[in-house]
Parts: C-alpha cells; structure tokens; sequence
C-alpha cells in the first residue's frame, strides 16, 4: 500500500484577521508540505491545476520541480492535469524534465477537469469537452510511447515525425 497527500494549493483566509495569503507564500508552503511528506515516509504527492484566485497552482510541474530538487524519493505527482485544455506535447515535455530533475520519481495524472476556468482562458469551448480530452490524450499517450511521432487531429496543429524532447528517465513515464 501507498499512502501520500493532494492539494490545489489553495489559498486560505485567516478567519481573525480575514487575510489571505499570496500565491507566493502558498506555492513556498507546498514545497515545505512535500519536504515534510517525504521526511515522514509518505510515498507520493499529487498537486492540481487550477486557474483560479483562491488556487495557486496553475503550473504543477514547476511546483513539483522545485520540491524535487529539495527531496529525494517520494513521488511527485500531478493531481490533475486539466489536459483537456493543455497542450500535450508541452504537458509531456515539463513532466518529462521533473522526471529527470527528480531522478524518476515523476507521475502525470491527466483530466478534463471538473472546474471549467481553463477552458475559456486558453480559447477552448466546453462543446468540445470530451473531444477535447479524447484527442489530447491520445496524443500525450503516442508522446510518451514514441520518440519521434507523427499525428493529426482536430484541436492542435500536425506532427509530422517530429522528435519530441527530453525523454523521461522512466520508461515509461506513469501516466493516469
């Protein structure tokens, strides 16, 4: 069994004083959260993408990049990517780098997402909800299967035997 911890990094209020802390102090707070979760033995943190105000983290890969360089073997984990409205060679490459950064030790969970705040914000329309994610995961998943890929679909632009880099250190990268 494995047992670890998720969070949006969400920025909370001080009922007291009704102050909210900054997306700076929460995303330096869930780096400390992973340091902690690694020196008390949990195996995995999972971190969600939200594009929201009282969320910080619109970015997980990052967050999770600077937890590794500060940890050494617990796994670092989205908890989801919105992949519906990403773009999956880009998700592939950032989660690709915190594999090598972290000594594989990354996971990329991927979603459609049940907060809709991306989608308008990255010009998608929630009519394509499942085509979206349908298309986008095939994609990532002919990413992480094939070195050089060839693919057409609806929502992104052709690859034609386009080499896709960095490689992850796993093989395969964990994708959910």
């Amino acid at each position: 069994m494995e047992l670890g911890l998720t969070s949006f990094a969400e920025t909370h209020t001080d009922p007291g004083s009704g102050e909210t802390m900054s997306h700076g102090e929460r995303l330096r707070n869930v780096i400390e959260e992973i340091v902690k979760a690694e020196e008390v033995g949990l195996d995995v943190y999972g971190l969600g993408e939200h594009h929201r105000v009282d969320m910080a983290a619109s970015a997980p890969a990052i967050t999770l990049a600077a937890a590794a360089a500060r940890t050494k073997k617990i796994r670092l984990s989205s908890a989801v990517i919105v992949l519906s409205s990403a773009d999956p060679v880009r998700t592939f490459q950032d989660f690709a780098t915190l594999d090598l950064i972290s000594n594989g030790r990354a996971e990329l969970m991927a979603g459609r997402g049940s907060f809709i705040e991306s989608f308008p914000l990255f010009g998608y329309s929630l009519g394509d909800y499942d085509d979206l994610f349908t298309e986008k995961l095939e994609l990532l998943l002919e990413l992480r299967d094939n070195e050089r890929v060839t693919w057409n679909g609806q929502f992104r632009a052709p690859l034609e035997d386009q080499p896709v880099y960095p490689r992850p250190q796993q093989d395969p990268l964990p994708i959910w």
